[in-house]
């Protein structure tokens, strides 16, 4: 978690290696939502089995907005177990979701998970709700979501509208609370 090598005096679960850096970590972590999601009223609650639902406990859709709130009133729900951020047309938003790339004890990445995580840049990135995969958010033209199996069984699934994705606001590493543009990645995924 942190830039600067760890003192030989470290605890063993020490994830920085200063107060300073601490400190730094614990506001980056309050803040770790980028405001082109929060502002957008496309939120969702979701059960645990990730049925959407709307704040009021009804079953939600990813294709109508009546079913959809804003983030705050999302937050402030105690439907289900989380939330959900739903895609929609009406912009550019995209989500790359990346299966099994992450191993939940150690927090080391998949080389080909890394690759991809390298390619999109400076984007807000976040852990998925199962711990061993990633939410790489951004912006590209995806209309049709795309599934790409990879050889080794995993997968990369990207998609921009007609989905919800379960969010965490688990941030993954240092990446900012912005959003990039991930045309260049989504073309040479599905190329």
């Amino acid at each position: 978690m942190c830039p600067a090598p760890m003192p030989i005096t470290a605890r063993s679960h020490a994830r920085t290696c200063s107060p300073r850096c601490r400190k730094a970590l614990s506001r980056a972590n309050k803040t770790s939502l980028p405001i082109e999601l929060t502002t957008r009223d496309r939120w969702i609650r979701r059960s645990s089995a990730k049925v959407p639902l709307t704040t009021g406990d009804m079953p939600a859709s990813s294709t109508d907005p009546q079913t959809w709130s804003s983030h705050k009133d999302a937050s402030a729900s105690s439907a289900g177990v989380g939330l959900g951020f739903v895609l929609s047309d009406v912009d550019d938003i995209v989500c790359l979701d990346l299966d099994h790339c992450l191993n939940p004890l150690t927090g080391r990445l998949e080389p080909w998970a890394a690759a991809i995580l390298r390619n999109a840049g400076a984007t807000y990135v976040e852990v998925s709700p199962s711990g061993d995969g990633l939410h790489i958010w951004g912006r590209a033209d995806v209309r049709q979501g795309r599934r790409i199996r990879r050889p080794d069984g995993t997968a990369v699934e990207i998609y921009g509208t007609g989905r919800y994705i379960a969010m965490t606001g688990r941030r993954h590493g240092s990446c900012p609370s912005i959003l990039a543009d991930l045309s260049a990645v989504v073309t040479k995924l599905t190329a």
